[in-house]
């Protein structure tokens, strides 16, 4: 048997109003919907915000254990270049893990779930994490705007320590037109809402999920929780009616806070529904897109073990609101903005030297003293102890999953940045190690000296000449 070891979540801190969005675009017609949506920093991507899931998902396990990741999304950063492998780099996961990317479709999560049940069980692989993020641009005015939200879930699928089982799937294929987007194109084309709705969400999710009902001869009243992608808020409510299940076991769809995040969205929900949960409840997930993949796990009495995660619960409650539309329209690129002649030129990137120190700049792992113990970023033969500099009896060390303190900071407004004042500074790490890091996610009035903060995976700078999406890890307020 196989299934959930654990779970995590990624949501940015950013989020909107779409009140805030009606109020600057509402003269091109569209009607306000309530709540918010999350939208990402501009130096976050699909990339970087399922490698922050990934460590949410991965605290107190011995990354070494994991065997494999794969990556879900409908916005890779790259077409030709594995994403899924960035994402493992970071993480500093083993060469031998196995890697792949499954893309162009909001039913990728699960799927990329289904696959790694299927890898655990063939004996593959031991622990199998799948991320799935997406940050989906959209044109300005569009309904896409107020509905799609950013954000990223993590799951790691093993055969023990299980919370959740997976006790059967059903899966259906469709080429349905509803959404494409060409290569060289930025925004997605939709056809018409109401052709969408009712021809797709409406019959393709109630299809697999009494697919799987029938499959298993399972009763409607069995299940614990529903757990399905339909981004329409008002026929959401009826779907389950239809169904045969109560109010009471349909999870809530997350439109209100998050917004539909793509890949991750179906995958979002059912991380809220664990959060929720207890021994024994049964968990029915639908995803969309291109057809459906239904799936049932129950869950076990480990459930209670699951300690110390953001998820969905925590990352909410983790926000700041942006009110400005035009500096969402910058962060998203929608609206071209001068950040100044510095900004202007990129330095060639050095993909041999990213090779070269990989674990270094990806991974953020510098190295401890064997004699000593004194860690020390970035990695040196020489112990930078001056009571010990011991040579060449250094062990590799990981800084990006340690708590961190601000040493000392300053805020630059003449340095190019889409978010001004650019704030950098030293950060002290628990256990010793300092490093000098770029600061995001926080105005200058956030911060002082002596503040806990942590460590995210950023892009750090896109070479649009070359084509390059360039990361590195950044300075965030401690979530807690």
């Amino acid at each position: 048997m196989a299934g959930i070891v654990s779970y995590g979540a990624y949501i940015p801190r950013y989020r909107i109003s779409r009140n805030t969005i009606f109020n600057a675009m509402g003269f091109l017609g569209n009607f306000p919907t309530p709540g918010e949506k999350a939208c990402a920093n501009w130096d976050e991507d699909s990339v970087s915000m399922a490698t922050d899931a990934a460590i949410d998902c991965l605290r107190g396990i011995d990354r070494s254990k994991v065997d494999g990741l794969y990556f879900a999304t409908t916005t890779q950063p790259y077409m030709v270049r594995q994403n899924s492998s960035i994402i493992a780099t970071a993480l500093d996961l083993k060469p031998e893990a196995r890697t792949n990317d499954f893309v162009a479709c909001a039913k990728s999560g699960t799927s990329a779930l289904l696959a790694a049940h299927d890898a655990v069980t063939s004996v593959a692989g031991n622990n199998i994490l799948v991320c799935a993020g997406d940050s989906r641009l959209t044109r300005p005015g569009s309904p896409q705007e107020h509905l799609f939200g950013d954000g990223a879930v993590s799951l790691l699928i093993g055969k023990d320590n299980l919370i959740a089982t997976l006790e059967g799937s059903y899966s259906i294929s469709y080429d349905f037109p509803d959404r494409w987007k060409a290569p060289e194109e930025k925004f997605e084309h939709a056809w018409e809402d109401r052709f969408i709705r009712d021809e797709g969400y409406s019959k393709i999710v109630v299809e697999s999920i009494t697919g799987l009902l029938k499959k298993y001869s399972l009763d409607i009243k069995s299940i614990s929780k529903f757990v399905y992608a339909f981004p329409y808020p008002r026929d959401h409510s009826a779907l389950a009616k239809k169904l045969g299940a109560t109010p009471e076991q349909v999870q809530d769809t997350l439109l209100a806070t998050i917004g539909d995040t793509g890949a991750a969205y179906a995958l979002q929900m059912l991380v809220a529904a664990l959060e929720e949960s207890k021994p024994g409840d049964t968990i029915l997930v639908a995803s969309y897109g291109s057809g459906s993949d239904a799936l049932l796990f129950k869950v076990t009495a480990n459930i209670k073990k699951i300690k110390d995660r953001m998820g969905i619960k925590g990352s909410l409650a983790h926000k700041k609101q942006l009110e400005s539309y035009e500096k969402y329209a910058a962060f998203r690129d929608a609206i071209p903005i001068d950040i100044g002649m510095r900004g202007e030129t990129i330095p060639p990137s050095a993909l041999t030297l990213l090779w070269r120190d990989r674990r270094e700049i990806l991974g953020f792992c510098g190295n401890k003293c064997k004699k000593c113990d004194t860690p020390q970023y970035p990695a040196r033969r020489i112990c930078v102890n001056p009571k010990c500099r011991a040579i060449d009896e250094m062990e590799p060390y990981r800084f990006s999953d340690k708590k961190a303190t601000i040493f000392n900071y300053t805020g630059d407004n003449l340095a190019a940045s889409i978010s001004p004042p650019a704030i950098y500074g030293m950060v002290e790490f628990e256990g010793g190690g300092r490093a000098w890091l770029d600061f995001t996610d926080c105005d200058l009035d956030d911060i002082k000296v002596g503040m806990p903060v942590e460590l995210s995976f950023r892009r750090k700078y896109v070479d649009k000449g070359r084509g390059i999406t360039s990361y590195f890890w950044k300075v965030v307020p401690a979530h807690s």
